[in-house]
Parts: structure tokens; C-alpha cells; sequence
């Protein structure tokens, strides 16, 4: 199945700003909200941007509130793209209550990454592509300003050409496939639900933060008995950060983490097909914008590089 576009945004488009996970405060959305003003187009808020929801969690509203601000920002005619506030955990419990009726008739892109990886894993799966990158929330450890220029420049129309640097672990190749994946962790809790990416004949990308070292192999484990290293046909590997803790890894503040990296590569070994690491992208300060659902053309090798066609 071919992917749907977004038109492009031209200036005055709205763009509607909800948070379908976990709370926020407005402080923390100002600097990119302003940024939106400042580029031209219209930030629209969610009725229940701000709203905390206590249930084991600091849920930004309860699962009905942040499904019916997802749904308005998503069918709403008036709105040309949706922006996530954050992360976090919860968007699981929406996607049984998403509604795509109005959203078919007027695509438009949904921007986000971490918790989001479960709703734009719900869009590829219904046809349509979406912005694996920043959120409105500036994380503690900061984001770099091509951060949010290469998401605005997609939202133009433009697609990404990416130069990467070279990674020890590496495995050189070229392959051209439409990319698919974001968080490990939502890919892996995906698995097995009609809610998880197609990944036959795919490059997929990953990304964490915050696991121990035995919990992210057990993640790669699961990928591989679901058959998941069979059938792509590439892989890319983002930021792996705060892994295990600050008390026993030296690399714990590090974008990407080594020996994170090798659990990876050892785990991958036994395939074929290309792997580039060290994509900047993820719960990192560079955290550049993918395209999920685009084709892409990846080359690993002595200038490795990873082009949207």
C-alpha cells in the first residue's frame, strides 16, 4: 500500500497541539509554541492540553479526555497538522477509540515520538505517513534548533537528506524500503496486536531510553522470535541513553550508548541486511526528524547516508 501525504503547510495553517500521554505544564510548552507563531502558522490547544488525570501515572486527562482531544485534532478540517505535547505512557489505551473518518478526507501530519510511536504505528497501519521527531515539550537535556527547522521544513513539503557518520559497528549495504519504527519499547509492546507495523521489506528504526541492558536484549529477543529480523530488509539505530543507571554504566549520559550498541550488533549478527547506528534521532538533544512511512534510501558504508525519496 502506497503512503498518504500531508499537503504541504503554508502560512496561517493551524496546527493543533494535544497531549495524548502524560501531563504537562504550560512552561514547558511555551518556547515551541512561540516558535510556531514565529514561522507563520497557528498553534490550536487541545481542551485538554493541560489537564492531570492521577491514576498510577500523571496522565494528561483520563482515557476518554485525551481521545476526544486526539480525535478533534485529527478530523477537525480546520487543522493542517497535530503536534504532540510529550511522551510518556498512554497512548495505548486510544487506539481502540481512534476515529479516522474526517482525517481520510483531509490528511495532515501527526508530529511526535517516544509514547507516539503506538499512534503513528496505527496511522502507517491505515496508509498514512507521520513525523517521528520532537515534541512541543523541550526536554530537560535541551533540543538543538534543526531539531524543530527540519520538522517545519517537512511540514513545507520537504524531505530530509541526511549525511551520517561513520559507527564501529556498522554493517555496510544499500537498500531502498519504506522506514517504519520509533521507540523499542512501544515496538516491542506492539508486537502481536493488530496494532503493530507491517515490517516485511522494511528499514526499521529503533530507539530508548532508560532501560537496563537485560531488558533492552530482552526487546531485541522478542523481535527476533516474532520473526522481525527476517523480514527487514535494513535497520538504523538512534539514541540508546540512561541505560542501566548513573552508578554502574560511565555511559549513562552518552546519545548513544556503546555498549548498548554491541548488545545490538551482537543480536543482529546472523542477518544480512545493512545497519547504520548512531542516528541522531531519539531521547536525544539532536533529535532530527524521520518520516515514517516514506521510502528511503539507505546507504552504510564509508559515507553512509539516508535519503527520503
Amino acid at each position: 500500500m502506497e503512503k498518504i501525504f500531508p499537503k504541504a503547510l503554508k502560512k496561517g495553517d493551524k496546527i493543533a497541539i494535544i497531549s495524548p500521554a502524560g501531563s504537562v505544564e504550560p512552561l514547558q510548552l511555551k518556547s515551541t509554541l512561540d516558535l510556531i507563531s514565529k514561522k507563520g502558522f497557528q498553534h490550536v490547544l487541545g481542551k485538554n492540553l493541560y489537564t492531570k488525570y492521577s491514576h498510577g501515572y500523571s496522565y494528561a486527562g483520563n482515557e476518554k479526555q485525551r481521545s476526544e482531544d486526539l480525535n478533534w485534532a485529527l478530523n477537525d478540517p480546520e487543522i493542517s497538522a497535530v503536534w504532540a505535547s510529550r511522551g510518556g505512557y498512554g497512548c495505548q489505551h486510544l487506539l481502540p477509540n481512534i476515529d479516522l473518518k474526517g482525517f481520510k478526507k483531509n490528511p495532515k501530519w501527526y508530529i511526535g515520538y517516544s509514547d507516539n510511536t503506538v499512534i503513528q504505528s496505527y496511522l502507517y497501519q491505515k496508509g498514512f505517513a507521520s513525523i517521528h521527531g520532537q515534541t512541543v515539550k523541550t526536554s530537560g537535556f535541551g533540543v538543538t534548533d534543526e531539531s524543530y527547522a527540519l520538522i517545519f521544513d517537512i511540514l513545507k513539503g520537504k524531505k530530509p537528506d541526511y549525511k551520517l557518520k561513520t559507527n564501529n559497528f556498522n554493517k555496510a549495504g544499500n537498500v531502498e524500503a519504506e522506514l517504519v519504527g520509533g521507540n523499542l519499547a512501544l515496538i516491542y509492546a506492539l508486537l502481536g496486536t493488530p496494532y503493530n507495523f507491517n515490517f516485511k521489506d522494511k528499514i526499521l528504526f529503533i530507539e530508548d531510553i532508560g532501560e537496563k541492558f537485560y531488558a533492552l536484549d530482552r526487546m531485541l529477543m522478542s523481535l527476533e522470535l516474532a520473526g522481525v529480523f527476517k523480514q527487514i530488509k535494513g535497520l538504523i539505530i538512534g539514541g540508546m541513553t540512561g541505560m542501566e543507571d548513573k552508578e554502574s554504566n560511565k555511559n549513562y549520559d552518552d546519545s548513544f550508548d556503546s555498549f548498548a550498541y554491541k548488545i545490538i550488533s551482537e543480536r543482529v549478527s546472523a542477518y544480512d541486511f545493512p545497519v547504520a547506528f548512531g542516528f541522531p534521532n531519539g531521547h536525544i538533544h539532536d533529535n532530527r526528524p524521520l518520516i515514517l512511512g516514506a521510502k528511503a534510501m539507505l546507504n552504510v558504508g564509508e559515507k553512509s547516508s539516508l535519503k527520503f525519496n
